[in-house]
Formats: structure tokens, C-alpha cells, sequence
């Protein structure tokens, strides 16, 4: 059940329109002179963070040049899974920002922040084969955005001190985050300074926090971009994401607010539906080359049955053992096959979107080159799959020779050979993966002048391909299952205390 928002008079009615900015902005000059720790701002390209970035430009604007010497530094994460539009709009509005603070002597760069290769969306889902994210597996978050952000973040401690984090929460969001940022209040060092829960010397300031929606849009609307962005291009973005299509200017208490769309990553199976980019779609028919992204989510998105995405997945979990649950196998990571067909599908959407959208999208890459190799040694190396399949998807998906480096020059056995073992295994797929991983595992080890770690390894490698098959390993999880049971309640039977008050009793007697 989605959280109620609270409703929230405007932080405008007490003091006017003006006055109130002209105090914020006061209040951010203040707080920007009253010691020498940096200022990181978050900026996602939305109406909040957009309207505090602004706050704070303006407010350092006002300073002579002399006393705006303090490091600023914005900050962007790309997931590089956001929504095609908004990752575009951001890209732009950071390079803007760079020539516009050099040209106005303001000490404030902007940062765009990644995930590691190894951290990526792609590469944890085609690499590893974690299956798409789910309430109860939400493996993305922290690798896609908080890392990135947290990893900045350390290094600004690091280098001097203490940071202070500018960001553009509010307590009109939803319940939930009015809680919060209520609690955190409680702790605060200094005015409108709250402790940062997760970063230890760095503290926030959220110079909106009690601000509407409708307080954010009238300010983006009466006050100019001041690096050169218009932000009616930001509304009318806001207006192609939402469903009626409608986000009008506020102009009373009864003008509907703007502000609900959702601008997240294109892939998220956390939410049932992408509602702001079906809206797009839906709104704009310049926008329908983003179609064979919207279908690329809803595959990824497990039906909601028993079975669902189980066929895709192995009965193994990634360490190869089998785990029980109401007397079915939890499925593990993607199977190879599964893996190469997401892969396939994420090409053939980026060579469509490539081939027919317009202009700006010309070069988009839904995954880089640098996730390519990354998955593919993953898969090679990791999974010992050395018939090394991935240039091979690559040319028949995009029709062009795959652009990455050799993986192995030295590399003895590849699809040709492994072809030759997969027939000869027949349909013993189990076998077949069993002598391919041993024949990685040699390989391996073969160069190294100490090979420590081979039988390890080669122990794993029968731990996991042993069985005869899918049913007999189902069997062994069973069996060992009740061994385990009949073994616990023995040893609790052994372990439980004698009663022996009957005995005493006797002997009390006599």
C-alpha cells in the first residue's frame, strides 16, 4: 500500500514569495561562511534537487569573489539503467553547469558518477546471472547508487575533514520520509545541520525540506535557470511522464500539483508498471523509439506465478549447492542460455533505438563496451564457459564485428571443441558442464609455477556437477535434509536434562 503524503501548507503564505527565497538564500550564505567544509549537492535532474541547486548558486552568486572560495561540488549518479530521456537531460545540465561555473568565477564543478564495471546492472544480471531485482532480492540499490555517491562522498571526508551534504529531500514526499527527517532533527549539531546516518563526519542540510510540490514548481517557474537551463523544459518533461499528460502551472490551492511522476531506472521490476515512461510513450509520439525498452522491462519482470522466471534459472544456487523450500529447489542464478538471450535482447534494442530514434540517441548505448568484457570474462573465467559465446551474440544482434580485444591468446579449446564435447555428452548437460569447468581449471593452473588452490578447485567443480541430473539432485537435498532433522533431534533428545525428582522422592522416603 503506497504511503500518504501529508498535506502541507506553502512555505510562501507566512512571508510571501520573495521574501522567503531572499531569506533562504541568506540562510545558505551563512551557512556557506560559517566554517571551511565542503558543500556536496546531489543533483538527479528533478524538480527538487534542480530547485536547491539553484538556492545555492544564487546565494553564492551574491558573494563578493573573495569570500567564494569553498569547494562546491555536485554531484550526479548515472545508473547507467536511468531513463533514456532524463539521462540525456542530466548529461547536458552537468556540462552546462561546468562552462557556466568557470564563466561566472563560482567554485563549483559537477561530477558524474558511476557504478564499478564489476557493480553494474548488466553485468550482475547477464554476468553473474542474479535474476532481475525483487522485493526480496533488492541487490541493485546499493551497487547502482549508493556506492557511486557514498565512494565520492568518502573521499571529500578524507581529503578534508567533514562535508556537508545539500540535498533536496522533504517532508512532503511521503510520511515515512517526514519521520525521518523529523528524527534526524532531533540530533541536529547546528541549525539545519542533521547528522548524516550512514557517513560518519559528514552532515545535511535540506534547504527545502518544508516545501510543497507546488512551492518547487512555482519557484523553477518564476526564477530563472541560472546556468542557462530553461526549466519549462523540465515541466514539459514532467508533463510527457505523467499519465493524463497534464502538470499545469500553479496558480492557487486548486490547481492540481505536478510533481508525481516517477524518473527511475528503465529496468526496475520493483515497481509493477514503469508508469513515467509508458506515459511518454503514451504522450509523445517522438518517444515511441523508447517502446522496445518498455517491453525489454516487462520480460525481465517474473510473472507473478509459482513457477514464474524458474525455467530460466538453475536448480543450483551460485555456489552449486541445492537448498529446499516446501520441498522444491530455490532457484539460483540465470542458466547460460538465459544469460545470452537477455544479452541478445539488450543489443537488438540498442541497435532498433539506434537505427530508428532520433538524432539525440544516435550513439546511445543501453550497455558499454567496458560491461561487454567485463561480463565476458566473467563468463569465461568465473564460469567457465571458454567456448566464449559473447562476440558471437554481439555480431548476430548488431550485424558488426565484435569491437573488444581477444580474451585468451593462448586459449586451446573454444566453441568448435566445446561443441564437440557438448555432443558427445548427448543430453547430459551436467556432464557436459562438469568436463568443461575440469578443462578450465587445468587450464588454468597450468602456468602457475606453484599451483596451490588446484584440488580446491577441482573439488568445487564435482560439488557442483556431480549429479546425475536436476531429479537426482532434488533427491540428495531430500535425503540429507531428514538426515540432518533425525540428527538434530537426537542430539536434543541426548542433551535434555533427566528428571530425576521421582528418585529423590523415593530415597526421601526410606
Amino acid at each position: 500500500m503506497a504511503t500518504k503524503k501529508p498535506q502541507r501548507n506553502s512555505a510562501f503564505s507566512e512571508a510571501g514569495f520573495k521574501k522567503t527565497i531572499e531569506a533562504l538564500k541568506q540562510e545558505i550564505v551563512d551557512l556557506y561562511l560559517s566554517d571551511e567544509i565542503p558543500w556536496v549537492v546531489g543533483y538527479s535532474g528533478g524538480k527538487d534537487s534542480t530547485a536547491v541547486l539553484q538556492l545555492v548558486w544564487l546565494a553564492l552568486a551574491d558573494l563578493p569573489k573573495d569570500k567564494c572560495s569553498k569547494p562546491v561540488y555536485v554531484i550526479s549518479t548515472d545508473t547507467l539503467v536511468e531513463n533514456p530521456v532524463v539521462s540525456l537531460w542530466v548529461s547536458k545540465s552537468l556540462e552546462r553547469m561546468g562552462l557556466e561555473a568557470a564563466d561566472q568565477g563560482l567554485p563549483l564543478t559537477a561530477h558524474k558518477l558511476t557504478p564499478a564495471p564489476e557493480n553494474t546492472f548488466w553485468v550482475n544480471l547477464i554476468g553473474r546471472g542474479y535474476p532481475a531485482p525483487r522485493p526480496k532480492f533488492r541487490w541493485c540499490t546499493e551497487r547502482l547508487k549508493i556506492n557511486p555517491s557514498t565512494q565520492f562522498i568518502s573521499s571529500v571526508v578524507q581529503k578534508h575533514g567533514e562535508a556537508i551534504l545539500v540535498l533536496g529531500t522533504r517532508k512532503a514526499e511521503s510520511t515515512a520520509r517526514a519521520k525521518v527527517m523529523e528524527r534526524f532533527e532531533q540530533k541536529r549539531v547546528r541549525d539545519r545541520l542533521s547528522p548524516n546516518g550512514s557517513l560518519p563526519n559528514s552532515y545535511v542540510y535540506s534547504p527545502v525540506e518544508d516545501w510543497s510540490n507546488d512551492d518547487v514548481w512555482m519557484f523553477l517557474m518564476q526564477v530563472q535557470n541560472p546556468w542557462g537551463y530553461n526549466n519549462k523544459d523540465l515541466l514539459t518533461m514532467y508533463q510527457g511522464a505523467s499519465a493524463d499528460g497534464e502538470c499545469p502551472l500553479v496558480v492557487d490551492t486548486t490547481t492540481p500539483s505536478c510533481g508525481d511522476s516517477r524518473f527511475g531506472c528503465w529496468v526496475c521490476t520493483l515497481v509493477e508498471k514503469d508508469k513515467s515512461m509508458h506515459a511518454m510513450i503514451q504522450n509523445d509520439e517522438e518517444k515511441e523509439w523508447m517502446l522496445p525498452l518498455l517491453e525489454l522491462r516487462n520480460r525481465l519482470d517474473p510473472p507473478k506465478t509459482p513457477d514464474g522466471d524458474r525455467p530460466l534459472r538453475d536448480f543450483r544456487r551460485m555456489n552449486g549447492a541445492v537448498q529446499l523450500f516446501h520441498d522444491r529447489p530455490i532457484p539460483g542464478p540465470y542458466k547460460q542460455n538465459a544469460r545470452e538471450m537477455w544479452l541478445r535482447q539488450v543489443l537488438e534494442a540498442q541497435q532498433h533505438i539506434r537505427e530508428n530514434g532520433p538524432n539525440t540517441v544516435f550513439d546511445i548505448e543501453l550497455i558499454t563496451l567496458e560491461e561487454l568484457e567485463e561480463i565476458r570474462r566473467i563468463w569465461v573465467v568465473e564460469k567457465h564457459e571458454i567456448e566464449d559465446t559473447l562476440p558471437r551474440v554481439y555480431e548476430e544482434a548488431t550485424g558488426e564485428a565484435y569491437p573488444g580485444g581477444s580474451l585468451d591468446d593462448n586459449l586451446v579449446m573454444g566453441a568448435t571443441e566445446m561443441e564437440l564435447l557438448r555432443n558427445i555428452c548427448e543430453s547430459d548437460e551436467l556432464h557436459f558442464q562438469l568436463v568443461r569447468e575440469l578443462l578450465s581449471v587445468e587450464k588454468r593452473h597450468k602456468s602457475m609455477l606453484r599451483r596451490a588452490g588446484l584440488f580446491d578447485a577441482l573439488e568445487a567443480s564435482f560439488y557442483r556437477n556431480f549429479y546425475d541430473n536436476e531429479e537426482d539432485a532434488i533427491e540428495r537435498a531430500r535425503t540429507r535434509r531428514d538426515a540432518l532433522g533425525e540428527a538434530r533431534e537426537k542430539a536434543t533428545d541426548e542433551l535434555a536434562p533427566i528428571d530425576n525428582s521421582s528418585a529423590l522422592v523415593d530415597e526421601g522416603c526410606k
